[in-house]
């Protein structure tokens, strides 16, 4: 009879423990009525991650929604968060005019993702984080949007560039600055998925450094490929440090994330 009486103990422990994390942290793959049994007494962060389709060199044109999609994964456990459905369609810019991209207007994206975020905060998500793997004129956007319905709904947003906030890991892995589609996003994609990287079809012709301000600009960009500094990014870098880079990038924006939040409550905000 005590043995039992443990038995029933420990499954009760056990069951316990397992109810303290929901079954995925994916919000379209859970159902309504376990949504309602963690959000927001037990989780009340959310990651949204945001990209396009563009060209990206020798890497799959979704990497901008390929990134921070795997970025949310990565660290949704450690921040005790849910993760938003990607919004894969963005404003593209000057590379909207190659095959397989997508541009959509900031007059029709600005409502929307202002729509979405607003949807988060009606499911009572306080913390709201943009893992934004698209720069240009979207970051713009992103952040004025954010802004508002922080001030609005009082819930509270921050939105990260993960590829601009890490540049110090790029210089740190690589010895050298990366860009679009430099060897800093191609090695994040590589550590995803190898097999949307493929290495044979990069020519240096495809590359062309990003303009120094106010000297020149060019719609389309003329390259698929935009180096921060010339001469580099060439993918000439290997799997450990492909992972490396990978790990790394996530653990600088996981501490980001950690630190703002803490920052927050302490604030009382």
């Amino acid at each position: 009879m005590k043995f039992s009486f443990l038995i029933l103990f420990a499954f009760s422990i056990q069951i316990s423990a397992f109810s303290q994390s929901p079954s995925t942290r994916e919000m379209d793959r859970i159902n309504w009525m376990e949504f309602a049994e963690f959000i927001p007494e037990k989780i009340n962060t959310v990651l949204l991650p945001t990209g396009t389709l563009e060209p990206h060199g020798v890497i799959n044109n979704g990497a901008d929604n390929t990134a921070p999609f795997a970025m949310a994964k990565g660290i949704a456990e450690d921040l005790n968060a849910m993760i938003a459905p990607t919004l894969n369609y963005g404003i593209t810019g000057s590379m909207a005019a190659y095959p397989g991209a997508f541009q959509i207007s900031e007059e029709a994206y600005a409502p929307f993702i202002k729509d979405i975020l607003k949807g988060l905060a009606k499911n009572k998500f306080k913390n709201i984080i943009i893992l934004n793997g698209h720069g240009g004129g979207q970051t713009a956007v992103l952040q004025k949007v954010a802004a508002e319905v922080a001030n609005e709904l009082g819930v509270r947003t921050l939105v990260i560039n993960w590829w601009s906030y890490a540049s110090d890991v790029t210089l740190e892995v690589f010895k050298e600055d990366g860009g679009h589609a430099g060897l800093n996003e191609t090695a994040y994609i590589q550590a995803i998925d190898p097999t949307l990287v493929h290495k044979e079809r990069y020519n240096p012709d495809q590359a062309t450094a990003y303009p120094k301000p106010n000297t020149w600009s060019a719609v389309p960009f003329p390259s698929s490929i935009g180096l921060y500094q010339e001469g580099q990014g060439y993918p000439n870098f290997d799997e450990k440090q492909a992972k490396e880079y990978f790990e790394k990038v996530n653990a600088k924006v996981l501490k980001l994330i950690q630190e703002t939040i803490r920052k927050w409550d302490l604030a009382g905000l």
